[in-house]
C-alpha cells in the first residue's frame, strides 16, 4: 500500500510538471501578446483579455496531449473553456487591482499565475480530462 502511494506521488508530481511546463510556455505566449499590444497602445483590459484568449487553443491542446494523455472531446473542451473563463476572471481581477495601485498590468499578471495554475491543474485533473 505505501508503495503504490508513493508510486501515485511521483506520478501526480511528473504530470504536475508537465503541466507547469505547458503552463510556463502559454504564460510566455500570453505575456508577451499582452505586452505587445500594451505597447502598441491598447487598451489593458483589451490586451490581457487578448493575450489570456490567444494562449487559450495552445494551451488546451499541450494538456489534453501531454500533461492528462486525454482524448480531446467537445465535452472537455467545453469543461477547459469553464475552466479558462474562470481563471481569466481570476486574471482581470489581479490585473485591475495591480493596474489601479500600481500602474502597471504586469504586475498583476505575474502574481496571477500561481493562482490560476493550482487551479486549472486540479479543475483539469479531477473534472475537465478524469
Amino acid at each position: 500500500h505505501y508503495t503504490e502511494l508513493m508510486l501515485t506521488q511521483i506520478k501526480v508530481s511528473k504530470q504536475f510538471l508537465v503541466y507547469l511546463t505547458g503552463g510556463v510556455i502559454c504564460a510566455v505566449l500570453d505575456i508577451g501578446i499582452m505586452q505587445g499590444l500594451i505597447w502598441f497602445e491598447l487598451n489593458y483590459i483589451l490586451a490581457t483579455t487578448a493575450g489570456f484568449f490567444l494562449s487559450f487553443l495552445v494551451n488546451y491542446i499541450f494538456h489534453a496531449n501531454l500533461t492528462f494523455k486525454s482524448i480531446t472531446t467537445p465535452t472537455s473542451f467545453i469543461k477547459f473553456s469553464a475552466v479558462v473563463c474562470i481563471n481569466y476572471a481570476i486574471t482581470l481581477s489581479f490585473v485591475f487591482i495591480a493596474y489601479t495601485f500600481f500602474n502597471y498590468a504586469l504586475v498583476g499578471k505575474i502574481i496571477s499565475l500561481p493562482v490560476i495554475a493550482i487551479n486549472g491543474f486540479f479543475l483539469g485533473k479531477l473534472w475537465v480530462f478524469k
